[in-house]
């Protein structure tokens, strides 16, 4: 019954753990913030509650019972509401410039960010085009010149924010989906250089970036400015040692960890609950990614397969660089940990992938040829 209900029982129960580990582990995080001067609890719960979970589950629910002709009529108004969203930001007075960055449309006492719910509609949009062009993908007409229309509008305007985070997550994303979809090899090799060319350009003329990579070399080197946060990650992750400090008792998201419920969730929940506990937590968001790619593989429709592909890898690829980046194992790269890091938007967004995932698992049929 549960299973008929939910769509996937076992991607359901998968979900479920993320999100109420995720508020418990997002409690403990905020009395950081608590300490700090400007923060309340008020606010805090707005932003992660009342604009994020509230909706989310409310947008899950909706998404996961709606007929799924709905959900393939609304993709193109989707896209081109999504891009007009993400393009308010650059109006004065409505859009939040914040971190040298102008992502944020302003709503009186909180703030909305449309590029996350630009991802998932480039991966509708991309989805549903390459299922129409499946058998006509090796022309480069009707396949490399329109992904780069399909994506490369909605990079521009992420980098023009700047957001270059969320552009190279969404671009690798899309990347996959279409050589998933029989792009040939030549085609791999013109966006790889494009977008290297691309990288070195952006390197070159936002210092931050070459900053962060510089860093990510050599942390220690800037261990009081731009290594600080990921030099406070690694105490916060190596003080918990085995099983952790206990649940509550971090002492550095207390004026050490910058953003402790936002970016550096992962090292607080690392101080917190140890190796045994980080462990863990990686392994449910591996379950997440196994569970989303079996779907994937058994949905009744191309459309469905490279759906659900897309938005499983959007969210296991923002996790896993979030994790990294506070490993010191990756760059910085400011992505939130989804489920768990501040952010009624992300939150938001990534439920309502979930219901879509779930409304596509809800309707699959065990198939034996590939995408």
């Amino acid at each position: 019954m549960f299973a008929r209900f939910s769509g996937d029982r076992v991607l359901a129960i998968i979900v479920t753990i993320l999100i109420v580990g995720g508020l418990a582990v997002f409690a403990s995080a905020s009395l950081g913030l608590l300490a700090r001067a400007g923060q309340t609890l008020w606010h805090i719960a707005i932003s992660q509650i009342i604009l994020g979970l509230i909706p989310g589950v409310i947008a899950l629910t909706f998404l996961r019972f709606a007929p799924p002709q709905w959900i393939t009529k609304a993709v193109f108004p989707f896209y081109i509401s999504a891009i007009i969203l993400t393009l308010v930001v650059f109006i004065p007075h409505l859009g939040y410039h914040a971190n040298g960055a102008t992502r944020w449309i302003q709503l009186g006492p909180v703030t909305v960010q449309p590029a996350e719910f630009l991802k998932i509609a480039v991966i509708l949009m991309l989805s549903a085009y390459l299922a129409q062009v499946k058998n006509k993908i090796k022309d480069i007409r009707r396949g490399l010149i329109p992904f780069g229309v399909i994506v490369g509008i909605p990079a521009i305007i992420l980098i023009a924010q700047p957001n270059t985070s969320t552009t190279l997550v969404m671009g690798a994303t899309c990347v996959a989906l279409y050589f998933l979809a029989g792009a040939p090899w030549r085609d791999f090799g013109i966006i790889f250089a494009t977008a290297a060319i691309g990288l070195v350009l952006l390197v070159l003329m936002r210092p931050y970036l070459l900053g962060r990579i510089k860093t990510y070399i050599d942390p220690a080197g800037a261990s009081l400015s731009s290594g600080y946060q990921i030099q406070q990650s690694l105490i916060a992750i190596g003080s918990g040692r085995l099983v952790g400090r206990g649940f509550g008792q971090s002492v550095q998201k207390f004026n050490y960890l910058p953003e402790p419920n936002g970016d550096s969730i992962f090292a607080v929940y690392g101080e917190e609950f140890g190796f045994l506990g980080t462990t863990l937590l990686v392994l449910v968001f591996i379950a997440f990614a196994a569970r989303g790619l079996m779907i994937a593989g058994e949905a009744a429709t191309t459309f469905g397969a490279l759906t659900v592909t897309g938005l499983t890898l959007l969210i296991t690829f923002s996790a896993f660089l979030n994790i990294g980046a506070m490993l010191g194992v990756l760059p910085l790269t400011g992505l939130p940990l989804p489920f768990i890091s501040q952010g009624g938007t992300a939150l938001l967004a990534a439920l309502a992938s979930v219901g879509i995932i779930l409304n596509i698992a809800a309707h699959r049929t065990r198939r034996k040829t590939k995408i």
